[in-house]
């Protein structure tokens, strides 16, 4: 089993959608706000194909589960990640997407990086660090993720207000 970048923001947003999407049911495809943020992403900071570096990553973490994540745009020579998000809604999940890829980068090796968290619409930057608790907390949750999957029984649903602008709504709430 891979624990990837993706799971690990989803896990911060809904254990229940994380399951689903590990369990190969997506439902982005059918969202305008997907579509909407991966535009953004393509068109917000044309300049970065020319000085930014895409890499995908992988890792064991201490526990010996396979890690992986895919980086849009690193910045080799400052050290420093930057992750473009639509909107600051669940920016603590964005939060420790970027704290997750900096782990992965230090069990490569690579060390003294921190990260941006960029919302243009909002005109918001945010830095992002790796604390030593927080590197506890990550292998905790890796943990945690793989319990979460190997079960057969989806989680509940989390009745919060961000569920109105999920993919997963209708398949959420189909009883109701």
């Amino acid at each position: 089993m891979t624990i990837n970048a993706t799971l690990i923001n989803l896990y911060h947003v809904c254990t229940r959608e994380m399951w689903l999407h590990a369990q190969g049911i997506r439902m982005e495809h059918t969202s305008d706000m997907v579509y909407d943020g991966k535009l953004l992403h393509e068109t917000s900071y044309p300049q970065r194909a020319e000085k930014h570096t895409e890499i995908e990553l992988s890792a064991t973490s201490p526990d010996g589960t396979l890690l992986s994540g895919k980086i849009d745009f690193y910045d080799a020579k400052e050290k420093i990640i930057h992750e473009t998000k639509r909107s600051n809604k669940v920016e603590r999940a964005h939060e420790w997407q970027v704290k997750y890829y900096i782990w992965l980068l230090e069990l490569n090796g690579i060390t003294g990086v921190h990260g941006l968290l960029e919302y243009p619409k909002l005109r918001q930057t945010d830095e992002v660090w790796l604390s030593q608790p927080d590197r506890s907390y990550l292998e905790e949750a890796v943990v945690h993720i793989k319990l979460l999957l190997k079960s057969d029984t989806c989680p509940p649903r989390i009745d919060a207000k961000i569920c109105k602008s999920c993919s997963y709504y209708d398949l959420c709430y189909v009883g109701e």
